[in-house]
């Protein structure tokens, strides 16, 4: 077979998170930039593809069909995510890794996505990519900015959580592969259906949400009807709720597969 068994799936994480709380700091720092522009790219080809569109079901298909993509750079180019670290859980309850190298890990991981979606969205605004169709993608991207922001605390909460469900579920799944292609696959597979479904990732949305900042200051003859915008209108209604949404979401399905998978072998081992 060209694929692993799940459970040789779930246990090949639970290896590979244990390197990753082993790893210097500056290499995760390093990585999770490069995490955090990867899926920024994604962002931006999704609104550059879409902005055009007027059919929403289209441009959520098509927004699918392009992100997917983004995870499948990620895992192959090494670079490390937040959100799929949280799957690092398993490697925990399998007692491969500690809770406090857990933590530094997601810490430093999440602080280099963040500087790598700021990075990308400054320059991309600063730079005129958002001066598409005459400011009409700056527009199109405060628009989606300005609706991520202003959702309920309890809906951008939830809709974190069905999403990191999916993501956690598509590294696994590109863990299950023995080659490029099936890897890709199983990672591009869940990714598309959570962005064609608009739940929300904390780090997508980092480069969705600050590009619309940006665009405010640069495009500033487009921004008049987007008043909602601001850094503590994202803090507080993103990436606080969203974020904590995606760690429920990881760590259940962490959980989830250690006992299906690990914890049923180790009692066996033992009788």
């Amino acid at each position: 077979m060209n694929l692993f068994t799940p459970e040789e799936m779930v246990r090949n994480y639970s290896l590979a998170g244990a390197k990753k709380t082993q790893a210097p700091a500056w290499k995760l720092l390093i990585l999770g930039i490069l995490a955090g522009a990867l899926i920024g790219y994604a962002a931006l080809v999704t609104n550059m593809a879409c902005y055009k569109l007027e059919n929403p079901s289209m441009i959520r298909v098509l927004s699918g069909v392009l992100f997917g993509f983004g995870l499948g750079m990620v895992i192959l180019s090494g670079a490390e995510l937040f959100t799929g670290n949280t799957l690092i859980t398993i490697s925990v309850l399998d007692r491969r890794a500690s809770v406090p190298g857990m933590l530094r890990n997601w810490g430093l991981v999440f602080l280099g996505n963040f500087l790598g979606a700021l990075l990308l969205s400054f320059l991309a605004a600063r730079f005129n990519f958002f001066g598409a169709g005459g400011g009409a993608l700056a527009e199109y991207t405060m628009n989606l900015a300005q609706a991520k922001m202003t959702m309920r605390f309890e809906n951008a909460l939830v809709m974190g959580i069905l999403c990191n469900i999916l993501v956690v579920l598509a590294v696994l799944f590109s863990l299950a592969g023995k080659d490029g292609a099936s890897r890709i696959m199983g990672a591009w597979a869940p990714v598309a259906l959570f962005t064609i479904c608009g739940f929300n990732h904390c780090i997508a949305d980092m480069t969705y949400c600050m590009s619309g900042l940006f665009c405010t200051r640069y495009y500033a003859g487009h921004a008049g009807a987007f008043s909602a915008l601001g850094w503590g209108r994202y803090f507080a209604g993103n990436l606080l709720p969203v974020t904590i949404g995606n760690i429920i979401g990881g760590c259940a399905v962490g959980v989830t597969m250690w006992l299906c998978f690990l914890w049923k072998g180790k009692k066996e081992e033992k009788a």
